[in-house]
């Protein structure tokens, strides 16, 4: 045998084979392409919603730099901003946040911010410019000058009343551009040239060094770094690059505080990426990669068995087995310079009409067809990929056919088989089974094409239905509506007191509307009260907030008498029975706080973000015996030297020596801990400090002697009660009382639907194009097996076989298909239904794995009707020759 080793020939003898069957082609072309739609609509689907999610969250965030080193002095600024890790950076100086009227619904801050930060916090103005250096300017947002009944206009004044670290001052401004406002934007800037900082800080007094809240007229830098996929542990590298670190303030005095933008996807998964996550991304990819291989495989199979006695030819004149895996391999790669590009184009246009369609069912998402050059790259490696993948196997099959076998070959007689002997004629059905036998691989690999796409919806439906709306609402909202002082719902607001306190006027107006199911008050502390706690858990506590020296000073002022036994401030509940019903009972139970009047307490436990309990966060245990201190009267003292301040407001401190208070009129109250609990964020503090407790309502007000109401929570009776409700609140809180707000459950059973859509949007456009493929492929089976058997089945109506009885076998086979199918789907999903609820458990907290089998069920009809119909529609094509002229041509 003589090795034909001209490549250059075998580039020839693989075009004009090629010129020889364009109809393949185009059906190859056809696969490529459409096998490239597919990777390029998914692609830029997932692209879209991850940019539209991602600017989502930075405006929620409230800007887009990858993170920030928080309350540095100058020199710290300026030695960070220069290491190379940083590929870019903004400043920030906070000085102030008014609150009092028109500013206590809305979270407003006034400061300085160069123009790198001002960009990346939406802060560019649309009109005039920021602020210049040496001037009386401001900029700031429509709904600020809204607020301020001031007209956007360059040059307007407008006057200012805000504390600086405590210190009130006033202030007037003159407008020098402006933005529009962003309603979900949490803070909204009123921006002061760096120079009118510092002058208010000097006017007031405020020294940057040596402020009480620790933030104001600091140097706040935010960075842009190299990759977004890491930020937490880049920015930890920066500060060690300079002797810092972010971990505890009691490790020396080189504690920087870091704030990781949680906004960019690529850092969530990366900080989630445990072995389930890896698992189901790799599994998502697989199964992206095999769909598109399905196809093209199955095309390239197809070709290959019907060129096999070509091949068998050309290996009679010396072609090697590895030259026939060139002519192939370049056969597909030439089909893939049509299809491939084709696909791209296709595949961007069918994802950016599909995209709004998807995000257009979840609130608060971005609309962005993304046009990332990552789309196209990506999707065209997969595409070659999936190609080159493809004709690997019709590559090796082509080369180890031998001449003889070439040209004796036909479909599924590649090997032998026993034979059984029949007394009786071959049944239609038996026959169809005999076919679909004939080449195991092929029907293999068509069934698994159609599952594919049953499977995937299946999945998404399981993944869709799983999302649990009590569990998503659990964390947010624990009945119909929470009434509140608008300071209650700000982040960031003023801690609770009784100038924040909700007046029984203000419930009496909505219970006046009717309509109330159950309600419940839960009081605030207004009063000073304290706990006893050791020393060791005072230390856990704050040791990541107090430097050592902080520390020292904190326990001195906590430990009048020196025993060890320190003093803290303690958080209060007061709850009626509706809302300790909302509470969840980690240990023990609360029937004895339902009874006014009984020593007992419930002990407040924190949760993490998936709604786990952190048995650390709290000292108290069941059975424990909790003291608490309600003071009436206090003193301040120095701790240096013990001496008494008579007047704190009237006397000039000496701002070198520390100083501390201490109980003079107080009584001691013993409580046995009837219960360890979690409060839901929507009844809780909303802020965390000291630890907290929950008594009785009518115990809270006889032992602290208040009765200041913090919210109201209550449910409605119908769905018309609930809506009069709403209309009513919305209108009490913006015209009668503008100092109070509400929180409804149906702006986040809207916002929970909203969600649960688009992934069942998303996940049924992914399903739709995969079976897409899937239908391609199994016509794809049916006709070339039709057409490889014209001369057979000719054979068997010449000898008295009917076209209908030939028929009825064609549809047997596609029933088969169909059938094959759906128990291939029920199948596949009993074992990745598991699987991938784990690793969706991981992502959503709110998350419930409910298997389900509908969607397979309700598509196995159709499965049939597809499975009967095809066959039939490609006989008729094939059936309009007569019998002989069918002979002929196979001959």
């Amino acid at each position: 045998m003589v090795n034909v080793s001209n490549r250059k020939c075998v580039r020839r003898l693989s075009f004009r084979s090629m010129k020889a069957a364009w109809s393949r082609n185009l059906v190859a072309v056809l696969a490529i392409a459409l096998t490239t739609v597919l990777f390029t609509s998914l692609f830029t689907i997932a692209m879209s919603i991850n940019d539209g999610f991602q600017q989502s969250n930075f405006r929620q965030v409230g800007g887009y730099s990858h993170g920030g080193f928080k309350y540095l002095s100058q020199s710290q600024f300026e030695e960070l901003r220069e290491d190379p890790l940083i590929r870019e950076w903004g400043l920030r100086r906070f000085l102030a946040m008014p609150s009092e009227a028109p500013f206590h619904k809305s979270h407003v801050e006034v400061g300085y911010a160069d123009a790198n930060y001002a960009r990346w916090t939406y802060c560019d103005p649309v009109e005039g410019r920021l602020p210049q250096e040496g001037t009386d300017e401001a900029a700031t947002d429509t709904r600020v000058l809204e607020l301020l009944g001031v007209t956007p206009e360059l040059g307007a004044q407008f006057t200012l009343s805000f504390d600086v670290d405590g210190r009130p001052t006033t202030q007037t401004f003159t407008l020098s551009g402006w933005w529009a406002y962003d309603e979900a934007v949490v803070a909204n800037q009123i921006l002061l040239p760096e120079s009118r900082v510092d002058a208010i800080l000097a006017e007031t007094g405020v020294d940057p060094a040596k402020t009480a809240d620790g933030m104001t007229g600091s140097w706040n830098l935010d960075v842009m770094l190299q990759s977004s996929l890491h930020i937490d542990e880049d920015m930890k590298q920066v500060l060690a690059n300079h002797g810092y670190q972010s971990e505890s303030r009691l490790a020396g005095d080189n504690f920087i505080r870091t704030g990781v933008n949680w906004g960019y996807t690529g850092a969530q998964l990366a900080e989630k990426m445990d072995p389930m996550v890896v698992i189901a991304i790799a599994a998502v990819l697989l199964l992206i990669i095999f769909t598109g291989y399905l196809i093209i495989y199955n095309v390239f199979q197809i070709s290959v068995t019907n060129d096999i006695r070509f091949y068998g030819l050309l290996k009679t004149i010396g072609t090697t087995p590895r030259q026939l895996r060139r002519v192939i391999r370049q056969q597909a790669l030439l089909l893939s310079a049509v299809g491939i590009p084709l696909g791209l184009l296709g595949g961007w246009f069918v994802g950016g009409a599909l995209t709004p369609v998807v995000i257009g069912q979840l609130n608060g998402i971005a609309n962005v067809v993304s046009v990332n050059p990552v789309i196209f790259v990506g999707a065209a490696l997969f595409a070659l990929l999936t190609v080159v993948l493809s004709c690997r196997k019709p590559g090796r099959m082509a080369g180890k056919v031998s001449p003889v076998e070439a040209v004796r070959y036909t479909e599924g007689g590649g090997g032998r088989k026993k034979t059984r002997k029949r007394t009786k004629g071959a049944g239609l059905f038996a026959m169809a089974r005999a076919n679909l036998g004939r080449s195991r691989g092929k029907t293999a690999v068509t069934i698994l094409s159609l599952s594919l796409a049953v499977v995937l919806l299946n999945l998404t439906v399981m993944v869709t239905n799983g999302f649990d709306m009590d569990k998503y609402l659990a964390g947010n909202v624990v009945s119909d509506f929470i009434l509140a002082d608008a300071n209650y719902f700000q982040v960031g607001g003023d801690n609770f007191s009784a100038d924040t306190a909700l007046p029984q006027e203000a419930i009496a107006a909505a219970e006046a509307q009717g309509g109330i199911a159950a309600g419940g008050r839960i009081y605030g502390r207004a009063s000073w009260v304290e706990e006893t706690i050791s020393e060791e858990y005072y230390r856990s506590l704050w040791g990541s907030w107090y430097s050592a020296e902080q520390m020292e000073q904190a326990v001195a002022r906590l430990d009048p008498d020196g025993d060890g036994r320190l003093n803290d401030d303690a958080q209060l509940f007061g709850m009626e029975p509706f809302a300790l019903d909302k509470l969840t009972v980690l240990e023990g139970d609360l029937s004895s706080l339902y009874e006014p009047g009984g020593r007992y307490i419930a002990a407040v436990y924190g949760e993490d973000d998936y709604g786990r309990a952190r048995m650390d966060s709290h000292w108290a245990r069941l059975g424990d015996t909790v003291t608490l201190r309600y003071i009436e009267e206090k003193e301040y003292y120095y701790l240096d030297s013990g001496e008494v301040i008579e007047d704190l407001e009237a006397t000039e401190l000496d701002g070198d020596r520390a100083y501390a208070s201490r109980p003079v009129k107080y009584r001691d109250v013993d409580y046995t801990v009837a219960a360890l609990v979690s409060v839901p964020h929507a009844i809780s503090y909303r802020y965390y400090g000291s630890d907290e407790f929950i008594l009785n309502d009518q115990t809270f007000i006889q032992d602290t002697g208040t009765d200041k109401v913090m919210l109201y929570t209550f449910d409605m009776e119908d769905t018309a009660a609930n809506d009069a409700m709403e209309a009513f609140l919305a209108d009490y809180t913006q015209q009668v009382a503008p100092q109070f707000d509400y929180q409804s459950r149906a702006s986040y059973v809207a916002e929970f639907e909203s969600m649960r859509a688009m992934y069942l949007m998303m996940g049924g456009a992914m399903s739709f194009i995969v079976g897409l493929v899937g239908i391609l492929n199994f016509f794809n089976a049916i006709l070339t097996g039709i057409l490889s058997r014209k001369r057979e089945f000719a054979v068997l109506q010449s000898i008295g076989m009917t076209g209908r009885q030939l028929k009825t076998m064609l549809v047997y086979e596609g029933l088969l298909y169909a059938l094959g199918a759906v128990l291939a789907a029920l199948a596949l999903s009993l074992v990745l239904g598991p699987l991938g609820a784990a690793a969706v458990e991981s992502l959503f907290w709110f998350f419930t794995y409910r298997f389900t089998v509908a969607p397979i069920l309700i598509l196995a009809p159709l499965f049939a009707l597809l499975g009967a119909l095809v066959p039939l529609a490609v006989y008729h094509f094939v059936a309009k020759r007569t019998i002989v002229e069918r002979l002929r041509e196979a001959e």
